[in-house]
């Protein structure tokens, strides 16, 4: 833990160092002071805290639908030949669809509310998880499966007892893939007319040249991406101690 904090430590060090020394004007680089006054001013605007909620629950509500047809269609997929003939070609290629493809797409049917932006982020979470539990489910070990129908054991008995097991570990960095994903799909989406969120704040500091803004945007991002992470981490060593 200690150790994980050493590099961020010097990061910050060597960036107060090289913006209060002239080296690199204010325009391009503010000094970590002018990015605590900034958050204070938003904090004290009431308007901290709303957009960090706001982004939060988007990306939540977007990994949790996406995650769950990831799940179900990776089953699909790396379970049953004929759904694997049927779904992988076309999800491949939907696959190769950028983020920001999507975005006018979205606009016209969604319309610019809460739906065109979840929808978007959980286009984000669902590729990784569809992609790596399909995998993962294509090659656990065939002599555990046929161990366990020596056993009197198939079907949904037959997944619970050997093929979940085998695969926890790759679900779980699927999920933790997702979950990334949908963070870094959460700034697309909050270019949907977006009024709120941090996405919304990098976007209209960028255009106010508020770079004060700009990076506390990108540090809050950061900061909210890596603490959902540890949740799942905390997740992971749970549900690998319960099945794997």
């Amino acid at each position: 833990m200690v150790g994980g904090a050493l590099i961020p430590i010097v990061l910050l060090a060597v960036w107060q160092l090289v913006s209060t020394s002239g080296a690199v004007p204010v325009s391009m680089l503010p000094s970590p002071e002018m990015v605590w006054l900034a958050a204070v001013d938003l904090a004290e605007r009431g308007l901290l805290g709303l957009y960090v909620a706001i982004s939060t629950q988007r990306v939540f509500i977007g990994f949790a639908i996406g995650a769950a047809i990831g799940l179900v269609l990776g089953a699909v997929v790396g379970l049953s030949r004929l759904g694997d003939i049927l779904l992988s070609p076309t999800l491949g290629a939907i696959r190769a669809v950028p983020s920001l493809a999507w975005v006018p797409l979205l606009i016209l049917w969604l319309k610019i509310g809460e739906e065109s932006k979840i929808t978007l982020i959980a286009i984000g979470a669902f590729f990784p998880v569809y992609t790596i539990v399909a995998s993962a489910l294509r090659h656990v070990d065939r002599q555990l499966i046929e161990a366990g129908r020596a056993f009197g054991l198939g079907g949904l008995r037959l997944f619970g007892t050997v093929q979940l097991p085998a695969v926890v570990p790759s679900v779980v960095s699927a999920l933790r893939l997702a979950l990334a994903q949908s963070w870094l799909f959460l700034v697309a989406a909050e270019l949907i007319a977006s009024s709120m969120g941090l996405g919304f704040l990098l976007v209209d500091s960028g255009n106010n040249g508020r770079i004060d803004r700009i990076f506390l945007a990108i540090i809050l991002l950061a900061v909210l991406g890596k603490l959902s992470d540890a949740l799942l981490g905390l997740f992971e060593r749970w549900a690998v101690r319960r099945w794997a």
